[in-house]
């Protein structure tokens, strides 16, 4: 069988971690360039992976909805199965842990119109097809720099505190990026044995901004505090900054524990088990060259994920 995967969206933090994956597993990588025709790129295909997102989270609405038009299109005409990342928008308020088998009932816009993407690749995978959904929390990746984590809670690390975007005791799941495009590898080797779609869930590391300050302070030998981020100014920038709007409109999850229940996963693939908050921490303070209690380092410098 063919070892080709098509990526789409890999200027992206998920497309690129995964092209990396990808190559490291000996398959054969392009990458889509938009704007050309995706049909004639998924051509000799054995996966589309869909990463891509409208720029600068611009126009959601309009855009979701033609990029999936043109992923079932290409995935159609080439025969090439389909991958895409899930997120947890989908659950709106549900209580967690949240399954395959959880409702969708969306509180907001992008939730919504997840919702109605992902609708559609059910559609495609009852058609005959096989869909493959890799559902995490916000991802997260030492290097990659535009993630919540790198972005806002971790921006002032240097001057001895974090940024809790909610309330600093609720615990959030995070899906490790190197984690992450690891599973999609192992998937796309079986994903599609059979058609139809599976809905995978990955627990993927749980902690609250308290948590993570407690193991910042540990492992730096220094009192980490926390500060709240400053909804009033992000609400005053929202009417002319875009990027501010949507990330106001998901404030819920900041101030809402949740996680993913893990138990398909585990059943698949008992061998792989999610990075813990004391590897994370680690990398995210080795990357920037800060300084770890030597014991520590020791002791982390020989940890493996999978």
């Amino acid at each position: 069988m063919t070892r080709r995967v098509l990526i789409l969206g890999m200027g992206g933090v998920f497309g690129s971690a995964a092209a990396r994956a990808f190559r490291a597993a000996g398959w054969d990588v392009d990458r889509y360039r938009r704007g050309t025709d995706m049909g004639i790129s998924a051509r000799g295909a054995r996966w589309i992976v869909n990463a891509m997102s409208p720029p600068n989270y611009h126009d959601w609405a309009g855009e979701i909805p033609k990029i999936t038009n043109q992923v079932l299109a290409a995935a159609r005409d080439s025969g090439a199965s389909v991958m895409v990342p899930g997120n947890v928008y989908v659950f709106g308020r549900e209580p967690s842990p949240w399954s395959a088998q959880t409702p969708h009932h969306p509180c907001t816009r992008k939730g919504r119109i997840r919702a109605e993407m992902e609708e559609r690749y059910h559609a495609h995978a009852a058609d005959g097809h096989s869909v493959v959904i890799l559902r995490s929390g916000d991802f997260i990746h030492a290097e990659a720099t535009n993630t919540i984590l790198n972005r806002v809670m971790l921006k002032d690390l240097r001057k001895g505190r974090i940024t809790t975007l909610g309330k600093p005791e609720a615990r959030r799941t995070y899906g490790d990026l190197e984690d992450l495009t690891r599973i999609a590898v192992r998937l796309a080797e079986t994903g599609d044995a059979e058609p139809g779609l599976l809905d995978l869930g990955f627990p993927g590391t749980v902690f609250s901004a308290q948590e993570l300050a407690t193991e910042l302070s540990r492992q730096m030998g220094r009192e980490i505090a926390i500060r709240r981020f400053p909804w009033t100014a992000l609400l005053l920038a929202s009417p002319v900054w875009e990027l501010a709007r949507e990330l106001r409109e998901m404030r819920y999850l900041y101030d809402m524990s949740h996680s993913i229940d893990g138990s398909d996963f585990s059943a698949r693939f008992p061998d792989m088990t999610p990075k813990t908050l004391e590897r994370i921490v680690f990398e995210h303070l080795y990357i920037r060259g800060l300084k770890v209690v030597p014991d520590q380092g020791k002791t982390m410098s020989t940890q493996t994920s999978f």
